[in-house]
């Protein structure tokens, strides 16, 4: 695809309409419902608003849960089972703001997406800069085609800040100007030069720069039967959990179990957590919150996730509603965690907060006692494959 040049007949100018806006702390009010789950993993809340504009979502549900009615999206928790993103946690050594990366959970960076892909009947392809080719023709190249040839946004990683998915739902001027959502688009100082639609979407210009790789979502392929789509998740969320190590580029990160164990060690040195140096201080607490974000987020959506298996394969019902408790006792930890630092959020306060070695040394355990609950969970799921 990348290697066909631009066919003359292209709009300048095209933006997929309605296409589903997203970002951190999108709240959407669903009919009959308080507020909608939140969705602050931006691959597959991409992808989710991706399905959905295609008319191919799963919908979504009523669940009550802390005192309030919620809409639970169904796509949005079937990839982050079928992807491993609901169990995952990555943490380089040292104080690293890529660890919760999703390629980070495999020897393989692709894996997540390729299996993402696989469990929803699409094919895909994976376009990324190569020495010695003119990757921004190439990116305008496949942007063009999927939107104005094909109707398709375009996942792209990166185009405001760092490469973190969003979603490309137009281009102007011939490509020149990006538009889209991206969970950045409203944070400074990454969305400096960031120009708006009247839709609210970015646009962006000099995108090229910033832009690491694209996902073009391809035709519709033969989807495995649910029972198999399954099966492979459960496989994968013990191997991505009970994997203890990832190569990333020339480092290695802690994964899994190990990866716990790694967060709380990290939280002991006082020589990291200079008192007065506030820069130091948000940059910890920003890998901090990283950590605790994915297992707060991603161990809640991997309940839900086996809930529904559960629901629907009453033989394995037992084991799997006893990995549901512990996940969800896991998300309420982070919660006991959130409220030793300030609540969920990254204010200078929370930072100044982690200076304090009495801080810190609340949080250890709180951490080990949600290592000790993953591997619980792990072992309630492998009793589940065994049947």
């Amino acid at each position: 695809m990348g290697d066909q040049p631009l066919t003359a007949d292209m709009p300048n100018r095209l933006i997929l309409e309605e296409v589903p806006r997203v970002g951190f702390g999108v709240a959407e009010v669903a009919p009959d419902c308080d507020k909608r789950c939140p969705e602050d993993f931006p691959f597959p809340a991409c992808l989710r608003a991706c399905l959905d504009y295609l008319g191919e979502g799963l919908g979504g549900k009523q669940i009550t849960a802390h005192g309030s009615t919620w809409r639970l999206d169904r796509t949005y928790t079937h990839i982050l089972g079928v992807s491993g993103a609901a169990f995952r946690l990555s943490w380089q050594p040292g104080w690293h703001g890529d660890n919760v990366a999703l390629g980070r959970m495999s020897p393989h960076p692709a894996e997540p997406y390729r299996r993402s892909f696989e469990a929803i009947g699409r094919d895909w392809e994976w376009i990324t800069k190569q020495a010695g080719r003119d990757s921004e023709a190439i990116f305008r190249d496949c942007i063009v085609k999927s939107i104005a040839g094909n109707g398709r946004p375009v996942l792209a990683f990166g185009v405001i800040g760092p490469p973190e998915c969003c979603l490309v739902t137009g281009y102007d001027e011939d490509c020149e100007v990006l538009i889209g959502w991206s969970f950045l688009q409203d944070i400074p100082p990454f969305n400096a030069g960031v120009e708006f639609e009247p839709s609210g979407e970015f646009r962006k210009r000099g995108w090229s720069g910033e832009t690491e790789n694209l996902i073009v979502i391809g035709d519709r392929q033969e989807q495995p039967a649910i029972e198999e789509t399954r099966r492979q998740a459960l496989r994968w969320a013990l191997t991505v959990a009970r994997t203890p190590a990832v190569a990333a580029g020339a480092a290695v990160c802690h994964n899994g179990f190990a990866a716990y164990d790694a967060w709380a060690d990290a939280l002991r040195f006082d020589d990291d957590f200079p008192q007065g140096d506030l820069d130091a201080l948000r940059h910890r607490l920003m890998v901090h919150e990283d950590a605790a974000g994915a297992v707060a987020e991603g161990r809640w959506y991997g309940a839900q996730f086996l809930r529904e298996m559960a629901e629907e394969q009453p033989g394995i019902a037992d084991d799997l509603l006893a990995a549901v408790t512990c996940y969800e006792t896991e998300h309420d930890l982070v919660w006991e965690m959130w409220g030793i630092t300030g609540g969920p959020g990254r204010s200078d306060e929370q930072a100044e907060s982690l200076a304090k070695p009495d801080v810190r040394q609340r949080l250890v355990p709180l951490i080990r006692r949600a290592r000790e609950q993953d591997e619980e969970a792990a072992g309630h799921i492998e009793s589940a494959l065994a049947r």
